[in-house]
């Protein structure tokens, strides 16, 4: 029987991951956090750091940077999952240097993971498309896939909730 699948996406700071975890905190079950950043400067490794701090020690912390949705499915029933967050997991696999197609085509793969999974999961996102086009290509690029990714993900959940200033909107 698959858990429940449910996507949080909003702006930058606005509470997402935060709200994340409370959804996943109500569920039963093992907590597992899967963290999609990578420490690559000492500013992101004291984020990383903070977050960890912040979760505590109920929530077991699985770091992981491309495949997600070979790790959701290996998770196996009965576990609480948030992954977080999905626009670092497509920086991940453009600097990987994977194409426009193969990106999807991992989204795709994710998307199925978690509305199969015996697991309840909990996939948060920025929501990068409200604002200005960028000025250059990869900008570009990186926001229409982002667009993709959440339009894939949104569809594939059972429910949706927007964030913006820490407040949420139930849009599924």
């Amino acid at each position: 029987m698959p858990g429940r699948f449910s996507f949080v996406i909003g702006g930058a700071r606005s509470g997402k991951s935060a709200f994340a975890l409370g959804l996943a905190s109500n569920l039963p079950g093992r907590k597992i956090y899967i963290a999609t950043a990578e420490a690559l400067d000492p500013e992101m490794h004291e984020r990383i750091r903070q977050h960890r701090e912040e979760r505590g020690a109920e929530w077991e912390t699985i770091e992981e940077g491309s495949e997600l949705g070979k790790r959701v499915s290996s998770l196996g029933p009965g576990c609480a999952v948030v992954i977080d967050c999905l626009t670092l997991w497509i920086t991940n696999l453009l600097s990987a240097g994977l194409s426009d197609r193969e990106i999807l085509d991992v989204a795709g793969a994710l998307a199925r993971a978690c509305k199969e999974s015996a697991s309840s999961v909990v996939a948060v996102s920025n929501e990068v498309g409200l604002g200005i086009v960028p000025e250059n290509a990869l900008a570009r690029r990186f926001r229409d896939l982002s667009g993709a990714v959440n339009k894939e993900m949104a569809s594939s959940a059972e429910e949706v909730w927007f964030l913006a200033a820490g407040l949420p909107l139930k849009m599924k």
